[in-house]
Parts: structure tokens; C-alpha cells; sequence
């Protein structure tokens, strides 16, 4: 009765995951985080949302944008 019981590898929470890519698109990850994202996180989850929140962003501009320009009268 000597076995060594593995730990379940935690995985990261979505909000976790939410805020190390919003770290990650304005470049202030701190070297703990990044750690904890390469041991416990999925490349997969990371890409999906960031490429969710660039098209957010994308979007936004999009609409500041267009509602600047129908102030405008243009």
C-alpha cells in the first residue's frame, strides 16, 4: 500500500484563462503567471480566446469607428 497517489492536474479557471490573454494582449504577464499558464493551461483554450478577443476588439473599433463617422455627417 506504498503507491504514490498522482495529483490530478488542476486546470485553469476560464477567468484565469480570460485574464492571463487580456496580461498577454497588453504585454504585463508577470513570470509566475506565465509559469502557471505553460504548466496548467492548453494551448488550445489560449488560442480560441484570444482569437475571441481580438475579433471583440476588432469589432469595437469597428464601431467607435462608425458611430464617430455618423456624428460627423460623413
Amino acid at each position: 500500500m506504498d503507491q504514490e497517489k498522482k495529483p490530478a492536474q488542476e486546470s485553469m479557471t476560464f477567468g484565469a484563462l480570460l485574464l492571463s490573454v487580456l496580461a498577454a494582449f497588453f504585454g504585463v504577464q508577470s513570470n509566475a503567471n506565465r509559469e502557471r499558464d505553460f504548466s496548467k493551461g492548453k494551448l488550445s483554450h489560449f488560442i480560441v480566446i484570444g482569437l475571441l478577443l481580438a475579433l471583440v476588439f476588432i469589432l469595437i473599433v469597428v464601431g467607435v469607428v462608425s458611430l464617430v463617422m455618423h456624428l460627423a455627417g460623413t
